[in-house]
């Protein structure tokens, strides 16, 4: 049956798609723009012959999985395409919605084509949940910038051993005031904003917290027992699973790290390695969060720590040696990377890049084994 299937490439934008088919007898034809609406999606795919012969496929963007979900639900085989990793060739310089289609059907019967994994509609609202607490955060750090900076603009420096962002520089902040009213209005302005912010992130951690427990049973098990991780929060660990979905989906830790883009470049030919800096290449809300994790790491290991024990609690022996190995490991492997001198943006990569380990031996011993191929498991 696989020499009868026929491969449809489209080139989605937020109001057309532009579609292409590759023939089962080899030959490519292009099959004109549509609206990308879900009555000219189903008229399309209906109108090309029997559906368990079509394979779909169209590049990951800003559009999402809406066509994915839609394809699917019509009965419809359909891939999401990792863009950077669709073949191109380097004297091409012509590039048209019509040619992508068309390269997409052909790439897609060749084999060519790396398809990403695609979460269920609860899984993609609960990462933008998560997404969205990031945001927050990023948006919290822009505005305590905004705010030191305006102070050192003008010779306001906190006093020597006073602690950055802690409750007595936020009194030591309330009490600075301008002789200029302008000055005081700008000053006012950024620290209101400052305090909204703050109000947006504590409303996004509660509702995180309350969504962990409307996730499925075993999204909640990893959830707790990645917590046992140091710096690993239940924050941190909410974005780990929803980025990550399962942890099954990697037959090593090293694919893994791959999917984070934590593995170092490497351009080698002959008997020369070259490796560079880590590739980038992979899942960025994830790799922020291992490295900020990370940091927890520069300190001795400490397995009494309260508020660590109290996460840990009720989670099974397999999964708290796991933790201990970790912290052990780490914090000793912090140690010898800062003695050889290396930067600590480095070490922290290079740790973060180690937690994505014990991460993964986590995921195995908590997460239920896959199906075997033929089996259905039950809802």
């Amino acid at each position: 049956m696989k020499r009868n299937l026929r491969y449809l490439g489209l080139d989605v934008h937020a109001e057309t798609i532009c579609a292409a088919i590759a023939e089962p007898d080899g030959s490519l034809r292009e099959l004109g723009t549509i609206r990308n609406r879900p009555e000219a999606v189903r008229k399309l795919v209906t109108k090309l012959g029997v559906l368990e012969q079509l394979r779909v496929g169209y590049e990951a963007g800003p559009t999402g999985y809406t066509l994915y979900w839609q394809l699917t639900a019509l009965g419809v085989s359909c891939d999401v395409i990792a863009p950077s990793l669709i073949p191109t060739k380097a004297g091409d310089r012509v590039k048209t919605d019509r040619k992508d289609a068309v390269r997409l059907a052909r790439c897609y019967r060749a084999g060519d084509l790396t398809a990403v994994w695609v979460p269920d509609a609860a899984t993609e609202a609960w990462r933008d949940l998560v997404r969205a607490r990031e945001a927050a955060k990023q948006d919290q750090l822009r505005g305590r910038h905004r705010v030191s900076k305006f102070l050192l603009r003008h010779g306001r420096q906190r006093p020597e051993g006073m602690k950055a962002w802690t409750l007595k520089h936020a009194r030591w902040l309330a009490e600075q005031r301008f002789e200029l009213a302008t000055l005081q209005v700008v000053y006012d302005e950024y620290r209101a904003t400052l305090a909204l912010v703050a109000d947006r992130v504590a409303r996004l951690d509660r509702a995180i917290t309350a969504a962990i427990q409307t996730l499925a049973p075993t999204q909640q098990a990893l959830v707790g027992a990645l917590a046992t991780l140091r710096g690993v929060q239940l924050i941190t660990a909410a974005t780990i699973v929803s980025e990550v979905g399962t942890l099954h989906r990697f037959a090593t830790p090293r694919h893994l790290m791959g999917y984070t883009g934590l593995v170092p470049r490497e351009h080698s030919s002959g008997s020369g390695v070259h490796c560079g800096a880590i590739t980038k290449t992979g899942n960025a809300h994830l790799r922020r969060g291992l490295v900020e994790a990370a940091w927890a790491y520069r300190h001795r290991a400490n397995l009494a720590s309260g508020t660590l024990r109290a996460r840990q609690v009720g989670q099974s022996a397999a999964v708290l040696v796991v933790a201990a190995k970790a912290q052990h490991r780490l914090c000793r492997r912090y140690r010898t990377l800062v003695e050889r001198g290396k930067p600590p943006l480095a070490v922290a990569t290079g740790i973060g890049r180690e937690l994505l380990g014990f991460i993964w031996a986590i995921g195995q011993a908590v997460e239920p084994p896959p199906a075997p191929l033929g089996v259905r498991m039950s809802a």
